[in-house]
């Protein structure tokens, strides 16, 4: 007869964890494309990041989330004002659209800035698993927004075919976009990194629209260029490719924000987490393991089998598959292992 046991760990991590012991990171079925398209998937489609140099204290990451907030938005702020007084006495209609989308992606960091403070409370007994979700949440907001100021960046540039007019000081927009793609791309590195450490796909998604922003900054430089060649059609034109290529790109972001809201999870963290119980001494399979993000951390649920042995012997085995379970994901904030005797 079977003795079934479970163990919930329902705290947070309140102890420091070595990282000295190394790894196997499997990543079975899961390529990427290589050469020139592997190089823009790269850039706006950002590989998951190391789980073992992953923060795994839940307060340690959500204070790194609002860090990296605060600095960015002051960063692109800046670059907006910047670029708007260069807006105000060139005139070019792809410069306005450009940081139309600028001002908007930092806006983005509020909501998500309240999403990570929320994130912190602790569960209560309406929301018995927190506050998590509010971050992912917030990625939908993201996507919303950024959207949005796509259409209005493409309404602009349609209105200036049908009503030109003339463009003035076009050195003064070609270095606005240049200053455009610094900023952004300066904050687009800042916010993927952070957020690829603590695992919060929003944070990410967010770091890929300030790159997709540096991207379109330098598209206005080669509108600004056209201009000056004697193409004055050139700046609404790159001003609805600007919002064409955010909606397109727009996609990746839907997907990743959507997935996590359906609880989908990276396969290569299953193989993890998979490789990790199978690897614990005394556990002969596992029958069950399941994993999901809410927010920038982990929740799961495992059934593992073990010899048949007492229920003492049982519960030393699941707190040591716990344990190393920890140690594989530092983003693992509850985890529920069943023990079944065979």
């Amino acid at each position: 007869m079977s003795h079934p046991h479970e163990h919930v760990h329902d705290h947070p991590h309140e102890h420091e964890h070595e990282h000295e012991h190394e790894h196997e990171h499997e990543h079975e079925g899961h390529t990427h494309p290589t050469g020139i398209k592997g190089f823009f998937y790269g850039l706006f489609v950002p590989h998951s990041h190391d789980a073992a140099d992953s923060i795994d204290d839940a307060l340690e990451a959500s204070t790194q989330g609002v860090r990296a907030l605060k600095i960015s938005l002051f960063i692109l702020l800046g670059t907006t004002i910047l670029q708007f007084v260069v807006v105000l006495i060139s005139g070019s209609v792809a410069l306005l659209a450009d940081t139309i989308h600028n001002f908007s992606d930092a806006l983005t960091a509020v909501p998500l800035w309240i999403a990570f403070v929320l994130g912190r409370r602790i569960a209560t007994r309406r929301y018995t698993y927190g506050y998590g979700r509010a971050e992912d949440l917030a990625g939908l907001f993201i996507i919303a927004v950024v959207a949005l100021s796509a259409i209005v960046a493409a309404w602009q540039s349609i209105d200036r075919f049908f009503t030109p007019q003339p463009l003035h000081n076009l050195w003064w927009v070609a270095a606005a976009g240049v200053v455009g793609f610094i900023g952004n791309e300066a904050v687009a590195v800042y916010r993927i990194r952070v957020g690829q450490q603590i695992g919060s796909a929003a944070l990410v998604a967010d770091g890929v629209h300030a790159r997709i922003d540096g991207f379109t900054s330098l598209a206005v430089v080669l509108g600004a260029l056209g201009v000056m060649v004697g193409f004055p059609l050139a700046d609404p034109i790159v001003g609805l490719l600007i919002s064409a290529a955010i909606i397109v790109l727009l996609w990746g972001t839907v997907r990743s924000i959507g997935r996590r809201l359906m609880d989908g999870i990276e396969p290569q963290l299953l193989d993890r987490a998979q490789h990790t119980l199978d690897n614990t001494p005394s556990v002969l399979s596992v029958t069950k393991l399941q994993l999901r993000w809410v927010g920038h951390r982990l929740q799961g649920a495992a059934t593992i089998v073990v010899a048949n042995t007492s229920l003492s012997d049982a519960e030393t085995i699941a707190q040591e598959a716990e344990h190393l379970l920890e140690h594989a994901l530092p983003n693992l904030d509850d985890i529920a292992i069943r023990t079944v005797t065979k």
